[in-house]
């Protein structure tokens, strides 16, 4: 490892490529990708419970997840029943409704129909938060130029993702998740298998999270 020092930020020299020293020490202080973890996919067809890396890997930032509305927690899954942060979170998001499901062969009833149904590209009219109490999954969004990410999520992972973005889930080669279920009020699980471009939800994503980055980056290059 070597550093070189500019006027605004050294940069370091690892293993042949350059990073920032703010972004090595904010990837250092973000204990979230010890739960939940991001990456490009391939587009092999083989069986979907793989990690489908890219090659080389090419991994996706939680805070690049965040500029495409997919929130994120660490939480303590040992401690669901009692932590305070997760209360926090519920109260300050208006989460009234919990449950949970166990998602696997033996605990599914279904299973072969339900897994093959989650993996069909949809979206909801309404937020999907998912937290790994124990096991662990694969949720699949698309970025703004309609790329698979994945973002693998274990035990103590929570995340949201908003209302109208185009997703699917699969469980990993671990064949196991038990994930908490939160909602706004009375629970919707209705799913929109693509295309369902013409809902509110899904107009209203783009204009939130697409069309308006969209037009940043171009306001940018005109600059």
């Amino acid at each position: 490892m070597r550093v070189e020092k500019n006027n605004c930020d050294p940069v370091i020299l690892l293993c042949g490529g350059r990073i920032a020293a703010s972004e090595l020490r904010r990837r250092e202080k973000d204990n979230r990708e010890e739960v939940i973890q991001a990456w490009y996919m391939d587009d092999s067809n083989e069986d979907q419970r793989l990690p489908h890396h890219k090659e080389p890997k090419e991994f996706v930032s939680l805070d690049k997840l965040a500029e495409l509305g997919v929130l994120s927690w660490r939480l303590d899954a040992d401690n669901y029943e009692t932590d305070e942060e997760l209360k926090k979170i519920r109260e300050s998001r208006g989460y009234s409704y919990v449950d949970f499901c166990e998602v696997c062969p033996e605990k599914l009833p279904n299973y072969e129909e339900k897994i093959k149904n989650f993996f069909e590209e949809h979206l909801h009219t309404d937020e999907e938060i998912r937290y790994a109490v124990a096991g662990s999954g694969y949720f699949d969004v698309r970025d703004r130029n309609e790329a698979w990410i994945r973002v693998w999520v274990k035990k103590g992972g929570m995340i949201v993702l908003p209302a109208g973005i185009y997703h699917r889930f699969t469980l990993d080669t671990n064949n196991y998740i038990k994930a908490m279920r939160l909602f706004v009020g009375d629970p919707i699980w209705t799913p929109f298998n693509r295309p369902h471009d013409h809902l509110p939800a899904r107009k209203e994503y783009l204009e939130a999270f697409v069309q308006k980055e969209d037009a940043g980056a171009a306001v940018d290059v005109a600059a």
